[in-house]
């Protein structure tokens, strides 16, 4: 199984940054692999809601459906996919830090990154989406730092 973790400063509270990340509508925003996004239903976010969305990787699109499998606001989410090409999971763990919030971004994908490229791909596309991770937190803590309270 695939994973790709990595981790980010944010110069903001967990539960503003929490918010932020949770807000289906503001994934591409910051995700550059996520062409678009957006909550099915209109109930307020938490265990069990559900998200459809567009993402490109290493130039190949498929859509998505995930699901709030875990929701401890500002503390951690997890969304596990339940429609799509292939399986996966991802978690954001928050912790307090300094003036600010230490983000874990973790992307577990039970079928294999390259799983629609070929098995003989798969560290391949799993660096290459490692990058791509490592930019878009990047990019979120900027965002963030910028623009107190999210867009």
């Amino acid at each position: 199984m695939p994973v790709v973790e990595e981790s980010v400063f944010i110069n903001r509270p967990p539960e503003e940054v929490f918010q932020f990340l949770t807000k289906t509508e503001n994934i591409p925003i910051w995700d550059s692999s996520v062409l678009h996004a957006e909550q099915v239903g209109n109930a307020p976010v938490g265990l069990g809601t559900r998200s459809r969305g567009t993402s490109k990787v290493l130039g190949r699109q498929f859509d998505w459906v995930t699901e709030n499998v875990h929701f401890d606001s500002p503390k951690q989410s997890v969304i596990r996919s339940v429609e799509g090409k292939f399986d996966f999971t991802i978690s954001n763990v928050l912790e307090p830090e300094d003036s600010g919030t230490r983000l874990t971004y973790r992307l577990e994908v039970d079928s294999g990154m390259g799983g629609f490229f070929g098995k003989i791909a798969d560290p391949l596309v799993q660096n290459a989406h490692a990058r791509t991770v490592r930019a878009n937190l990047d990019t979120l803590a900027e965002l963030l730092t910028e623009h107190p309270g999210g867009m």
